[in-house]
């Protein structure tokens, strides 16, 4: 529970500091002396965004403490899940910088406001008085008929299993786009690939026929030169290779009178090896050059739709048609595994969703078990709040779709009077009628969620006499377990604390102060008789005070 509350520089407020009861502390002033900017400051401390507007002086830091008591709370997970020291007494800081920076602390260690908003929602439930508008929200009469059910362990695991179902959905969607273009594209993929397959296509095989192209294409003239380069080495007699044979015995045959001749013998067998040798290669060349045109034709015919199949795939060599070919190749394997990546995630999703359909029928089940007792608790309090003849029911009707909190749609039924057909509460129902269904509701969830401390802000707009007294029962005796700070304009209901606060406006700011006992007497005297407190009114107040 919130045991102390301190605020600096925020909007109309300077400084202030409240001591809080841990049962029913009642906050009374006048309209406009700053109740709301409480809440507002309080709201900061729960995770609030700023909305730039909390400087009251805009060169000092706005700082909003609070001091909270977490005795039998179970909040131990919650501080070792975020990295946070933990103690019985909690110290919540929010600074809001001159520049505009928001800061918060836990116990002196920095948090995010996601943390402090995850912090704030296990001990503090406000409820404002714009809240009654709350019940045209199917999420809220759907969470209050699930608090009832005890269904927050099974909604948890079917949000789990939702989410996951909506990622599976979206995961098919997103494998069937490009599948749906490659399905498209797959003939036109299928007929590329399989010409560039047919054309059994080898890396380096152009340069080597546009090679052999070349040597048939001039193999006469090529034969001719071959021919005569043939005759000047090894013709008979007159050929080169002979006649430097012959000069190589010579001189071998006269390096006994010619030291020199020697080595001249030897570079000339050198030379004469060297020269056998093109002549061997020249014969064999000689010998395989042949101007086939069959070959000549089949060569030809090659190059030209190697020539074709580059211009068409707008490449430039063979290499490049063959990763041409194998892209395609790659395209068409993808589709097909897309196919069976589709068929797969179908797969998937369909056992999801039969799971996600099995906990919202769970789910169903629960909140429809738990309606009647649901209804039956509202109608007690409503009784009690004066409305015996009140009817109230819990429909529920079947999604077209399974939502995010399963597949049933909750309304609230109402009616103020028994012979009539009961509608919408949040189409029908009048102001004072909506403050107190919204007080029963609060009363039986407050209850149920086992929140430390509930605010309510004017929840008692637009009743009077002895129904706000029994608002003002029902609020007191929400305080036996639990505390309660109610913000009112009612002596009724303020006469039921056990701490009262006045909020006023003095030099332009706003200050609050706990009344004494007596003070108590004057304060609920001014509300039952306005600003001129008769003695009519005195005695009242001591009446309902007990005084």
């Amino acid at each position: 529970m919130l045991r102390r509350l301190s605020v600096e520089n925020y909007v109309l407020i300077d400084k202030l500091e409240m001591e809080l009861d841990p049962h029913l502390n009642i906050i009374t002033g006048e309209t406009g002396a700053g109740k709301s900017i409480l809440l507002g400051a309080l709201g900061l401390l729960l995770g609030a965004k700023n909305d730039g507007s909390a400087m009251k002086d805009a060169a000092r830091n706005c700082v909003v403490e609070g001091t909270f008591d977490l005795s039998g709370r179970d909040m131990e997970a919650f501080f070792a899940g975020n990295d946070l020291d933990y103690a019985p007494e909690t110290t919540v800081t929010r600074m809001i910088t001159p520049t505009g920076k928001s800061r918060a602390f836990i116990n002196d260690l920095p948090v995010q406001l996601a943390q402090l908003r995850e912090f704030g929602t296990r001990l503090i439930d406000i409820h404002s008085q714009h809240q009654n508008l709350i019940l045209s929200s199917e999420e809220f009469r759907t969470s209050a008929l699930d608090t009832v059910a005890a269904n927050r362990e099974l909604l948890a695991q079917y949000t789990a299993q939702y989410t996951r179902t909506s990622e599976l959905r979206r995961r098919l969607a997103a494998l069937r786009e490009p599948a749906a273009d490659g399905r498209r594209d797959e003939e036109w993929l299928r007929f590329q690939s399989e010409e560039l397959t047919a054309a059994n296509l080898r890396e380096g095989e152009q340069a080597a026929i546009e090679e052999e192209l070349a040597v048939l294409e001039n193999a006469d003239r090529i034969g001719e030169v071959l021919t005569t380069l043939r005759n000047a080495l090894d013709a008979d007699e007159t050929g080169v290779l002979t006649l430097l044979k012959n000069s190589e015995n010579d001189l071998t045959r006269i390096r006994e009178h010619f030291p020199a001749a020697g080595e001249y013998a030897a570079r000339l067998h050198s030379v004469l090896e060297e020269l056998k040798d093109i002549d061997n290669a020249v014969a064999a060349d000689s010998e395989r050059l042949d101007a086939d045109p069959e070959r000549l034709a089949k060569l030809a015919a090659r190059l030209d739709a190697l020539y074709a199949l580059q211009q068409k795939h707008r490449v430039a060599s063979e290499a490049e048609l063959i990763a041409a070919r194998d892209c395609y190749a790659a395209q068409l394997a993808a589709i097909v595994h897309g196919d069976e990546e589709i068929a797969a995630a179908e797969k998937e999703l369909d056992a999801a969703a039969q799971k996600a359909g099995s906990l919202a029928d769970r789910l169903h089940k629960a909140r429809a078990k738990a309606a009647p007792a649901f209804e039956k608790q509202i109608l007690a309090t409503l009784a009690q709040l004066g409305m015996p003849e009140t009817v109230f029911r819990v429909a529920l009707t079947p999604l077209p779709d399974l939502g995010r909190t399963g597949g049933d749609g909750v309304a609230f039924l109402f009616s103020a009077n028994r012979n009539a057909t009961p509608q919408s509460v949040e189409r029908i129902a009048s102001g004072g009628e909506l403050s107190r269904v919204m007080l029963a509701l609060k009363s039986l969830l407050a209850r149920r969620m086992q929140l430390p401390t509930v605010i309510f802000d004017e929840i008692d707009t637009g009743v009077s006499g002895r129904i706000a007294d029994a608002m003002g029962e029902i609020i007191e005796s929400l305080s036996a377990t639990l505390q309660v700070v109610d913000i009112t304009h009612l002596p009724q209901v303020a006469s039921k604390g056990a701490a009262h606060f006045v909020v006023y406006k003095r030099d332009g700011r706003t200050d609050i102060t706990r009344l004494t006992d007596e003070e108590r007497i004057t304060e609920i005297a001014k509300m039952l008789s306005g600003s001129r407190i008769t003695d009519a009114a005195i005695a009242q107040a001591r009446i309902l005070l007990g005084k």
